[in-house]
């Protein structure tokens, strides 16, 4: 574990303590946690982003999905719509 020193405005500190109080948790655990899920959310919309990036420019090209993949599941699209008729 690596330890990081951020000085906090004291009205974020006063809602950290707060919270810490109301899990009854240390801060330092409720901080860390904080810290992860920001920085999981934060990652996930970069991957939404690139994704998004890749199709706008890929969409429609034949990197955009492999034609055999692609009737294949046309295929089973249609045998599932015809089997719950």
């Amino acid at each position: 574990m690596r330890n990081i020193h951020i000085p906090l405005p004291e009205s974020l500190y006063a809602r950290l303590k707060a919270e810490a109080e109301r899990r009854h948790a240390p801060a330092t655990r409720v901080a860390r946690e904080a810290i992860d899920s920001w920085l999981s959310a934060a990652r996930k919309v970069a991957l939404h982003r690139e994704i998004a990036a890749y199709a706008a420019e890929f969409g429609g090209t034949a990197q955009d999905l492999d034609p055999a993949l692609e009737a294949a599941g046309i295929e089973a699209l249609l045998r599932r719509d015809a089997e719950s008729k």
